[in-house]
């Protein structure tokens, strides 16, 4: 049963602390304008996963443990990011199967944890937000929240009750090039599917271009830049809290 004022913990990823902050208070206004109480706990670090998708479990076994520790005894774990969501839903718990104690521990915090408008929506049950956006957007359904976590219809649904109206690209669905390590073991691979990215966004012609992975946006966010495009490019939460004042679109001067 859902509590009336549940207690959220926020991970807010390494790319949000070391990029783009504003996301962070983005996702903490939405939680609170919900009715969350939020704390945001000081030892979390990063979630594993470059060196989970890299091979090295040891690492990632390690950042496991601190994770547990940090998020334990919270109602709910909130991420926006689909990919950091991803692993600790999904990947966590894998990391100990040699450990029935650290495993049971894992999965609960995984069962507890959900990407923040996925949580908005189909936990906290909301069919809007406070605010407004008369802008055209579209929005790019990055890898790992789209097929992770199940994340599609939940923030077109949120965009267009604050006004927005959503251009759809021809190929939403379609992996960025990011992927973290990715970009960098295969540059001349991602370079092209960034590119192939751009080009798809240009033709959805649409102002803004929106996400819920700081990774996909800074990496689409270069490409435009290069390219001389006036696509501003924000993550999801900031646009739905009303703080698109607050900072200017990625990829821009303050």
């Amino acid at each position: 049963m859902l509590q009336a004022s549940p207690r959220v913990a926020l991970f807010v990823t390494c790319l949000v602390d070391l990029h783009r902050p504003t996301v962070g208070f983005a996702a903490i206004r939405l939680l609170e304008q919900a009715g969350c109480q939020v704390e945001v706990p000081r030892a979390q670090t990063c979630c594993g996963q470059p060196a989970y998708n890299s091979g090295d479990r040891e690492t990632a076994r390690d950042l496991a443990r601190g994770i547990l520790d940090a998020f334990g005894g919270y109602d709910y774990v909130v991420v926006p990011s689909g990919s950091c969501g991803g692993m600790l839903r999904h990947h966590l718990p894998t990391l100990f199967e040699d450990d029935p104690n650290l495993r049971a521990r894992a999965e609960a915090l995984a069962e507890r944890t959900h990407e923040l408008v996925s949580f908005l929506t189909d936990v906290m049950g909301l069919d809007r937000v406070a605010g407004a956006f008369s802008g055209t957007v579209t929005y790019h359904d990055s890898c790992s929240g789209l097929r992770e976590l199940g994340i599609k219809a939940q923030p077109r649904r949120l965009l267009e009750a604050l006004g927005a109206t959503v251009k759809e690209m021809a190929d939403p669905e379609v992996c960025c090039g990011f992927g973290g390590t990715f970009c960098v073991k295969y540059p001349e691979i991602s370079t092209r599917m960034v590119a192939d990215k751009a080009a798809d966004i240009a033709q959805s012609g649409a102002e803004t271009l929106l996400a819920g992975d700081l990774g996909c946006l800074l990496n689409i966010a270069g490409r435009l830049k290069r390219e001389g495009s006036a696509v501003k490019v924000r993550h999801v939460a900031e646009v739905l809290a009303g703080m698109t004042a607050a900072v200017p679109p990625i990829g821009e001067a303050g």
